[in-house]
């Protein structure tokens, strides 16, 4: 019990040093394009796909411009903007936790390009995970639903927002841990080039 309350509290410290891996990262620049195209492109990825399928459908029937509208109501969808609030917050976590995760990934990868590797395959899943489990809560659409209709009958949405949640659960368990772990990467990259930066320093002084 005792062992199994000390790797708890390593976990959660790690995880502390993850965000400060995240606040020492952000002082360097290349950490903030990949961040944010990841956050905005998978938010509106997340959005088209909050209605099944149809959003796509309609993109390829509404011409150039029509395309264009739907697309920019799946951008500013990010923000809230004609989002009730319960379908927004997902979306937004996960793209936010995406893009943090993205910019992470490029930042180690120019540092140490084998830590970046296995980090890069949990984007990848999470990306999966998400848009599996992506849906429309309040209004009982989701991705998995036309597949789930096949199945069972009458209470098909019911069950296709049950499993569309627990999905969605799973991507964000896995973009926490993938954050943890890249993150606290990026903190001991960052601490360890300061630390030989003033030992140089120190040495050139001497």
């Amino acid at each position: 019990m005792k062992k199994l309350f000390e790797k708890i509290l390593r976990w959660f410290d790690e995880l502390g040093l993850a965000f400060r891996g995240v606040l020492l990262a952000s002082r360097y620049k290349n950490f903030y394009l990949p961040a944010l195209l990841g956050f905005l492109g998978f938010g509106t990825l997340l959005n088209l796909f909050s209605g099944g399928l149809s959003s796509f459908s309609l993109i390829g029937a509404s011409g150039f411009l029509g395309a264009l509208k739907i697309i920019a109501n799946a951008f500013f969808g990010v923000f809230g903007v004609n989002k009730n609030l319960l379908d927004w917050l997902p979306i937004f976590f996960l793209a936010l936790l995406q893009g943090t995760l993205i910019g992470l990934i490029v930042f180690v990868y120019k540092k140490n390009k084998e830590k970046a590797e296995g980090a890069a395959e949990s984007v990848g899943i999470v990306a999966g995970l998400a848009i599996l489990g992506s849906g429309c809560p309040t209004c009982g659409t989701t991705l998995l639903a036309p597949l789930i209709g096949t199945i069972f009958s009458g209470s098909s949405f019911a069950v296709a927002g049950l499993l569309s949640g627990v999905i969605t659960f799973l991507a964000v368990l896995v973009a926490i841990f993938s954050f943890k772990k890249v993150g606290f990467e990026t903190y001991a990259i960052i601490k360890s080039e300061n630390y030989n930066r003033k030992k140089k320093n120190h040495e050139e002084i001497a």
